[in-house]
């Protein structure tokens, strides 16, 4: 089942808009830099940080998961429909061209394809109307776009949000 505004919605959320009052053009166009801890809801994250710092002493093959599967579920709507920038690991999904349209955006390299995948707060999937031209299978980078809780399946991956990237652009070290 879709999700279609209609008139009533479009006054609804004009109105709420207004009522936030006037800001910052300069903080309107500012991104929420975000970690991948972040996207784990505060009272999960104790947990959720101790698999992050398990996940350097695992080698591949040593465990069927590395997460605590029952934080997969654990989802945040803290940062909906907020302008975000995160980093992480490309593996393009749809191609225009030499181009990726679609991506999963990962935390580590190998996430989805070496290893067993993250769970799906974890995983956002990348969606950008300009292909982004790859260097190299897990390239680097970060994604700046709209973000949200979006459930979505891929042949890879249940994924747990989305972002409708502005930009992608490589990650400096």
């Amino acid at each position: 089942m879709s999700f279609r505004p209609n008139r009533r919605h479009l006054l609804a959320w004009a109105a709420a808009a207004a009522a936030l009052g006037p800001r910052d053009a300069a903080a309107l166009d500012e991104p929420i830099e975000l970690e991948w801890i972040d996207l784990v809801p505060e009272e999960d994250r104790g947990v959720a940080l101790l698999a992050l710092q398990t996940m350097g002493v695992i080698q591949h093959g040593e465990l069927s998961t590395p997460w605590d599967q029952d934080l997969a579920a654990s989802m945040t709507t803290e940062y909906d429909g907020e302008r975000v920038r995160l980093p992480g690991f490309v593996i393009p999904l749809d191609f225009i061209g030499d181009g990726v349209t679609t991506l999963l955006l990962v935390p580590y390299v190998g996430a989805c394809i070496h290893v067993p995948p993250p769970p799906p707060n974890q995983l956002v999937v990348v969606t950008t109307e300009e292909p982004h031209r790859i260097t190299g299978l897990f390239e680097p980078v970060w994604v700046t776009g709209e973000f949200g809780a979006a459930a979505a399946v891929t042949e890879l991956a249940d994924v747990g949000y989305a972002i409708a990237a502005d930009t992608i652009e490589p990650y400096e070290f």
